[in-house]
């Protein structure tokens, strides 16, 4: 394949293009934008990027049939702005240099970005909130970036440096292997828009300081280990889907309905269900023992006076002694009253 060493753009995405990502391109020192997205190349990153050509901005890699891990050299490429590595098989860890990216990093490196999209043309399809948006080159320099490394085996922990990344606006590392905790640095992210990290092995609490994340409108962070309060204020308050958060059972707070311990739980049963239990377990055993003593007792009593004739005599003759007893003093006090009159 005859390629011009002087190419600032190589795009042929949304073809059937199979075999290794070209070799000639590493000669291609000023290529700005690449984009291979929805092919069939295969094999790993070539090492080029990054080593020989440092001036990409755009690399767009989505859904083809790449694998192993992101080389170093990626971290050289100051100027990137889109990073795609979506729906391969690449693994590894996230490399904690992506820091390096000085455009993703400071703000005042965006006229670094505006000096190449100068010479750029033409329209860009970008990946971003599930949907392909077609933007002119020289509108990313103030809006494109985004790391995408989606629907992956990426694993180990989602490296603090990310928190570095001030001026992103997509950050997606959903179907991968990650582990550990969601770093708070994330929270540092004012301009964050889309943040998902579903479908992973996270574990921990949700970072307070996500409620600094003004920016965001899109957020998923379904399918993980995640555990305690949800954070809220600001514009966590927006995200009234439940789906945000399906699948880490052990998470409580709004916009769920499971009630965190301490919350109010006046609208709820006072009692927990194994108090009720107890409480009716010991109310049966009351009922049992007064219905047991009455019939001891009754038949103490009655059972004895029907087996025994001369208890019974004695018994009845007893009460005939009292009821005679009784009529005489009232006989007797009645007398005594009318006397005095």
């Amino acid at each position: 394949m005859g390629i011009p060493s002087a190419l600032q753009q190589f795009k042929v995405n949304n073809n059937n293009f199979g075999g290794e990502i070209p070799f000639p391109l590493q000669n291609c020192t000023n290529l700005g934008i690449l984009n291979l997205e929805h092919n069939k190349f295969t094999g790993n990153l070539p090492l080029w990027i990054g080593s020989n050509v440092s001036t990409l901005q755009l690399l767009q890699l989505r859904s083809n049939l790449l694998s192993g891990h992101i080389p170093h050299h990626f971290c050289n490429l100051v100027y990137l702005r889109v990073l795609d590595l979506a729906h391969h098989n690449f693994s590894g860890t996230i490399p904690k240099c992506l820091k390096n990216m000085t455009c993703l990093v400071d703000a005042n490196a965006v006229h670094l970005g505006l000096v190449f999209y100068d010479t750029y043309y033409g329209q860009t399809t970008i990946t971003s909130k599930g949907k392909e948006l077609e933007y002119e080159a020289i509108q990313l320099a103030y809006w494109g970036n985004i790391i995408d490394l989606s629907s992956n085996n990426f694993e180990g922990e989602i490296p603090e440096e990310v928190g570095s990344l001030v001026e992103l606006s997509t950050l997606n590392l959903s179907m991968n292997r990650l582990t550990g905790k969601i770093p708070s640095s994330i929270g540092k992210l004012r301009w964050l828009e889309t943040l998902d990290l579903s479908h992973n092995h996270l574990s921990g609490h949700i970072p307070r300081n996500f409620s600094s994340l003004t920016s965001l409108s899109h957020l998923n962070l379904s399918y993980n280990n995640l555990i305690g309060r949800i954070p809220s204020g600001n514009q966590l308050e927006t995200f009234n889907d439940t789906s945000i958060y399906e699948g880490n059972p052990l998470l409580c707070g709004a916009p769920l309905s499971i009630v965190c311990s301490g919350d109010d739980t006046r609208s709820r049963q006072t009692f927990p269900l194994e108090d009720h239990g107890k409480d009716d377990n010991e109310m049966l055993s009351f009922y049992v023992s007064m219905a047991l003593g009455f019939i001891i007792g009754f038949w103490v009593v009655c059972g004895t006076l029907v087996l025994k004739k001369s208890w019974r005599y004695a018994y009845f003759n007893f009460f005939d002694n009292i009821k005679e007893q009784v009529a005489l003093t009232i006989a007797l006090k009645v007398a005594r009253w009318q006397g005095r009159l």
